[in-house]
């Protein structure tokens, strides 16, 4: 890999790259037993990295994110998802680090996923495509930093599935990470997150644009069940004071002109949510990821125990008081099983308005607390 991949400028006209992780000859082997013969990964860098080649920081996104975490991007000029977070003099500061993100394996933003041509086919996978397991797409990301010549990370950042991700990671191989930053994730999943899922998983299968999964030879897409399912979700990322402060029960239509459809500016809110979210997300990504999360459940591993036995990262897990998706106690789960294992881990609860999204934005002292544990 050329030094050129390995930095990057301002954080403008940044354009995504890509690297092939798995061939034929050296296939992404699965843990529920698939098997991928090619796996492409779109990642972006930002920073440069520094001659003793120790100051790399390891971004994983949350379930709809995608490789464009900071800066401008230079086709759509469209910001990074965490910009708020990366970037010159920011908490993850690129004047400091050198700053990896991919797309992460089963997503539909540039890394193989359902929509992938499978090789031994010359078709998209579709419904074909293999299970995941958290320690597959951990496994791509291992990958993606041997391509580029890497071998420590200093820090592996992630926000919900993204802190899920980190997590696995040092399980599967305790000694590369030397900080972990986890917000807002679990370790296991709540029932009511996975019930959550399942709801929205049956709208997209039971579309009749869905075909099976192989809608794109139709030329539709599951518009109505994908819609429902991101306007339900979205419901879950916020706060109901966060809802109430923005749009309390304000109609846009006056007196008894009353309807069935959308009348009331949270629902309108809610449609722009989900008709946004059919132009940059697909649906069987949709599906296998939300699937993935279901299963993940790392400490009821045998495994899990010595890999924490054996590691020195050190941990930093942040929850928030509002975020009902993934509350303060599946965080509490993390740390409890952490310390238990003698793992060191700096732990807090901040208080914001914004539910699952506070992951996301900047409430007070969030993007402090990561500064000082990257310092």
């Amino acid at each position: 890999m050329s030094d050129q991949a390995l930095m990057s400028g301002p954080l403008v006209d940044l354009r995504q790259q890509r690297a092939v992780v798995a061939t034929a000859d050296d296939p992404l082997l699965l843990r529920a037993g698939g098997r991928l013969d090619h796996v492409e990964v779109a990642f972006e860098t930002y920073g440069e990295l520094n001659p003793t080649r120790d100051n790399v920081v390891f971004v994983c996104h949350a379930l709809t994110g995608d490789a464009h975490a900071a800066g401008l991007a230079a086709d759509t000029g469209k910001r990074g998802w965490w910009d708020n977070l990366i970037g010159p003099g920011k908490a993850v500061d690129t004047d400091r680090f050198f700053v990896i993100s991919p797309n992460l394996l089963g997503g539909c933003s540039g890394t193989t996923g359902p929509l992938s041509v499978d090789p031994a086919t010359g078709e998209p996978y579709y419904l074909d495509f293999p299970m995941l397991h958290m320690s597959d797409m951990v496994e791509v990301h291992r990958r993606l930093m041997d391509h580029l010549g890497l071998d420590k990370v200093y820090a592996g950042v992630g926000g919900s599935l993204g802190g899920m991700q980190v997590l696995q990671w040092v399980l599967d191989e305790p000694d590369r990470i030397e900080r972990a930053v986890l917000v807002a994730a679990s370790s296991r999943i709540s029932t009511e997150n996975i019930a959550f899922s399942s709801v929205a998983r049956e709208a997209i299968l039971n579309d009749p644009d869905f075909h099976d999964g192989r809608y794109a030879e139709h030329g539709v897409v599951p518009w109505r069940g994908q819609k429902v399912a991101r306007m339900m979700a979205h419901i879950t990322y916020v706060s109901p004071q966060s809802l109430d402060r923005k749009f309390g029960h304000e109609r846009t239509s006056s007196g008894l002109d009353w309807r069935l459809g959308p009348d009331f500016e949270v629902e309108h809110y809610l449609q722009h949510q989900g008709e946004t979210f059919l132009d940059r997300f697909d649906a069987l990504s949709y599906l296998y990821l939300t699937r993935l999360l279901d299963y993940f459940d790392p400490f009821s591993e045998p495994a899990s125990a010595a890999a924490l036995a054996a590691t020195s990262t050190r941990f930093q897990v942040t929850s928030f008081d509002s975020d009902w998706r993934f509350d303060t106690r599946q965080s509490l789960r993390i740390v409890d099983e952490l310390t238990r294992h003698g793992v060191e881990v700096d732990f807090a609860e901040l208080a914001s308005p914004y539910g699952h999204d506070s992951f996301l934005l900047a409430p007070d002292g969030y993007h402090e607390r990561i500064a000082a544990f990257l310092a």
